[in-house]
């Protein structure tokens, strides 16, 4: 039973893992078109038929992201005159006749050969176009790390208090006296009065002023780098059918006169997200005298693993970020670019989940870049 249970975890797996880069997708299409008779003909309908499947051909590359919709624009017509070698099958889920109106809607499900949709992009590539003498170099590094340690900053807290105080009195003393004398039968009578009167007041005002401030640290990570040498294949074999001749950075060192270091970028990427000046001005120079036209450079940030709730597989995230350089120029100028952008790998293990994740974000980011320079023309 455990042998079985085993075997059911590690099909499904290999299931999720494959769908993610297969070569066969599915897509749906919707078309109307106007027709001159009383009904629709048949070549009215294969003509509705054919609007619907390149319909659902853009629709696919459409869900695909900017650049593989330029793409489809560039190899529209090759599909309108061969739609067989790109579509395996079409199955008509719908279709509508309003006569009144002469006109005839089809809606049909297509399964595209996605790898003959690559091929005919690339081959309508500049650097394919100019044959093997054209090709131009091309040296990539993308480095996969995962968080190692993250340094928490508690919150710096000023406070001020201002007190004011003020008083005021006021105090005021007034006095009256009179005195008498009578004389009359032998007696002198006396008398005397007196009377005083007291005022005073008092004011006394108090305001106090408190304020301060908080200042708040992001949190500072450090990463530690994963081995990915299976992800050099990845990129190598997308960059090759691109039409560049690759190569990996570590085999352009020692080309670069000492002017550029594996280690120094490995470094930088330890710690941040992006290449330090100084670095990326090592690499650029040492790039040049190796007469490598085009760098390509990525990171690959690999998640805390999870459980997927949909196949109770291990499932891990990885969030890609890549770019191409020309450096040809004067002033390097970036080309290509992807990310940050996630995709997600499940297995029965972390390891296989994070090793699947890694693989298809590889594979997508390098097609993606490829995608954006085949728009560009790039030789």
């Amino acid at each position: 039973m455990q042998v079985i249970k085993k075997f059911l975890v590690c099909t499904m797996a290999a299931l999720v893992a494959s769908s993610a880069l297969a070569q066969v997708q599915q897509a749906k299409g919707k078309a109307t078109v106007t027709y001159q008779g009383r009904e629709a003909t048949a070549d009215d309908k294969a003509r509705a038929t054919l609007a619907a499947q390149l319909k659902a051909v853009e629709f696919y590359y459409a869900e695909a992201g900017q650049s593989e919709a330029e793409n489809f624009d560039a190899i529209r017509e090759k599909i309108v005159v061969d739609p067989d070698r790109y579509i395996l099958e079409t199955t008509p889920l719908a279709e509508d006749e309003a006569k009144d109106r002469k006109q005839y809607t089809v809606t049909v499900r297509v399964s595209l050969n996605v790898a003959n949709l690559r091929n005919a992009v690339k081959s309508n590539s500049a650097v394919v176009k100019g044959g093997a003498a054209a090709r131009s170099p091309l040296a990539f590094m993308f480095v996969s790390r995962q968080v190692d340690s993250t340094r928490i900053f508690d919150d710096r807290i000023y406070k001020r208090e201002d007190q004011k105080a003020n008083f005021k009195a006021d105090v005021q003393v007034s006095e009256k006296g009179s005195e008498g004398e009578s004389f009359g039968r032998g007696q002198i009578n006396t008398n005397a009065s007196t009377s005083s009167k007291m005022s005073g007041s008092m004011q006394h005002t108090a305001s106090t002023e408190t304020g301060g401030s908080t200042t708040r640290r992001a949190n500072e990570s450090t990463f530690r780098l994963l081995p990915s040498a299976n992800l050099g294949q990845v990129f190598s074999s997308t960059f090759t059918r691109a039409g560049f001749k690759v190569s990996e950075a570590a085999m352009v060192e020692p080309y670069t006169d000492g002017q550029f270091k594996v280690a120094t970028v490995e470094e930088d990427y330890k710690s941040g997200m992006d290449l330090k000046p100084a670095t990326l001005a090592s690499l650029v120079r040492g790039m040049r005298v190796a007469q490598i036209p085009y760098v390509a450079l990525g990171t690959l940030d690999v998640g805390m693993a999870d459980t997927d709730p949909n196949t109770g597989l291990k499932r891990v995230a990885v969030s890609v970020n890549a770019k191409l350089l020309d450096i040809s120029q004067t002033i390097p100028d970036t080309i290509a670019s992807v990310g940050p952008v996630q995709f997600a790998g499940v297995g029965p293990t972390e390891d296989e989940a994070r090793g699947n994740a890694l693989k298809l974000a590889a594979n997508n980011a390098a097609r993606e870049l490829t995608s954006q320079i085949t728009n560009l023309g790039v030789r």
